[in-house]
Order: structure tokens, then sequence, then C-alpha cells
């Protein structure tokens, strides 16, 4: 039968059948050799490259406490996030009944936070950073959400306008998120940086080390130069990085995205862009990519190593 779904499936692809516990069937199609198919395998603990069906029941318990599997999910649609509302009384009190600035919501989570270890632990830090925000901003969510649900909507319209909305506001945040606990930890760990400073051409670096008079300065060893930009999912995104900071040939770019393909892989090395990935996340890569990809500890302990050697000639 033919429909939209359909016409877009073709010989080859990956498919993945899967019952959750609610007895309701999911059927997801990707194409073979993709970054959705890595992270089903991974997900599903389907390391066979064969044609033939195989199976396996996965604990609900271990995806949740899973950042990279509730990663996979949530692209699904099936989102895990454990039905809390402990702190929802303090964060309607702090911020009037709205939504926050990022940077307000960013500092809630840093406060909930007392057990990291942003020196020892940079990698973990910015995971439990993420995962404690993201759950802050689905209690907030909801509870707006179900407000909203009880007053209604006057059309059509109004709720598809809503509901785009709510999608926008998820997919823009988790960005900011992921820079501003960045930044955090750039600042415990002393590393010089800024953020979002203009280069040639009006691009913008998520971050530039050591600092912007040091990348206008031509007498300043171009070796002495980083980039990193910083994206919760690459996808086909990690390509506007290479476009920015001319003086800086090789790039870096940090990521929480889990089990991204072999291929992508290959195209971020041959374009002399290094992926950084917290040390968590690195299980869900291939073995023979995780020796290629950095830990977030790694690309401290490289920049600061430059500033050591640059900033104090």
């Amino acid at each position: 039968v033919s429909n939209e779904v359909t016409d877009l499936i073709s010989e080859g692809m990956f498919f993945l059948i899967a019952k959750t516990t609610s007895e309701e069937l999911i059927l997801v199609f990707c194409d073979k050799g993709s970054s959705e198919e890595s992270q089903l395998r991974w997900l599903f603990g389907l390391d066979s490259t064969t044609n033939a069906f195989s199976g396996k029941t996965i604990d609900e318990n271990q995806i949740k406490a899973s950042w990279s599997a509730r990663w996979v999910l949530d692209e699904l649609g099936i989102e895990l996030f454990e039905d809390d509302s402990r702190y929802l009384d303090l964060m309607l009190a702090r911020f009037g009944g709205a939504f926050p600035k990022t940077r307000e919501f960013s500092a809630l989570a840093l406060e909930l936070s007392p057990e990291i270890q942003p020196v020892k632990l940079p990698d973990t830090a910015l995971v439990s950073l993420m995962d404690r925000e993201e759950s802050l901003f689905r209690q907030l969510e909801r509870h707006f959400v179900e407000e909203k649900l009880k007053s209604g909507f006057s059309d059509v319209e109004q709720f598809v306008s809503y509901s785009l909305s709510i999608q926008n506001r998820r997919k823009s945040r988790v960005g900011y998120a992921l820079e501003n606990h960045l930044e955090f930890l750039f600042k415990e760990n002393g590393v010089a940086h800024i953020r979002g400073a203009e280069t040639e051409n009006r691009s913008k670096p998520d971050f530039l080390f050591p600092g912007l008079p040091q990348y206008e300065n031509h007498d300043f060893p171009d070796n002495g130069l980083t980039i990193l930009g910083a994206k919760s999912t690459c996808k086909d995104r990690w390509r506007q990085v290479l476009s920015e900071a001319g003086r800086i040939k090789r790039k870096h770019l940090v990521t929480l995205e889990p089990g991204i393909s072999g291929n992508q892989l290959d195209e971020m090395e041959a374009s002399d862009l290094q992926l950084v990935v917290p040390t968590s996340i690195h299980e869900t890569y291939k073995p023979e990519s995780r020796e290629w990809l950095w830990s977030l500890s790694d690309f401290i302990e490289h920049v600061l190593e430059k500033q050591a050697k640059y900033l104090d000639e």
C-alpha cells in the first residue's frame, strides 16, 4: 500500500520493531549506516550486521538512568522522564509563574547540583547539569501545559501554534543550556575564553580561546588559538563550525549526541574537526571510534596547555 510513510521506505533500510510495556508497537525505518541506525543498535544491543532478525528486551530502569538512552528515545517521541514535581513550587515562586531566561534555569540547575565536581570530573558534571536542567524544565513545562489544557483553545490554529511553540522552546533551550554549563566549567577550570565573539565575516563561534584580543592580534601565534562549537545534536549542522574563525585550521566541536555513525566521524576527521563527547556517552560509539573521540577533560587539558605556553610568553 502506497502512502506518505511507505513512499519513504526503500530496500536495504534498517528496520526496528519495538513493543512497549503498554503493548504499543513502534516501527522505525532509517538509512543503512546512518547515525540513527547506530544509536538504535546500541540501545537495543543489536551488534549484528546480518540481515537476520534478532531481538532483545531492555530494562526500563536502566534506560531512565542513562542520558544517552533517554536521548535516543526522545528523538523517537518517547519521553521517559520521571514524574517528578518536587521543585515545582520552588520554580513557580522564583520565576513568577512564567518560563525564565535560559541562564536563570541553568543557574538553578547548578544550585540544585551540589554533588558535581567541575574540576575533578568535568565530563560527569556536564551531563549531570544537563540532566538536572532537563528534569526541571519538563516539570515546569508539564505544569504550564496542564494549565493550558484546562483553559482550552479557541480554535485548531491556536492549538497548533501552542504545540509548535512548545517544540521550538525545547529545541532552542537545550542548546543555550549546553553553552551555559560549558561556560561555567571553563571558568571553574581556569580556562581563558570568550563566548559568542564576532570574528571575520560576522561569524560568532560558540567559544574562542583564549579570547578575541588574541584572535585579532596577528602577532599572536595561530597555534595558540582554539575554537569550540557546541551543539547538543550534530546531524549535518557540524559543518557550520568549519566556516568559523578562519585563523584556526583545526576545529573542535562538543556534542551530547550518542552513537554518531562512523561515516559522519570519518567526514569530521577528514575536515580536520575533532569531536568532543562526555566520557559517559563514549560507550554508545563503536569501539574503533572511541579511541579518536576526545572527552571534555581532554579538551580542557589541551586548551590549558596552550594557555600556559602562549599566554605566559
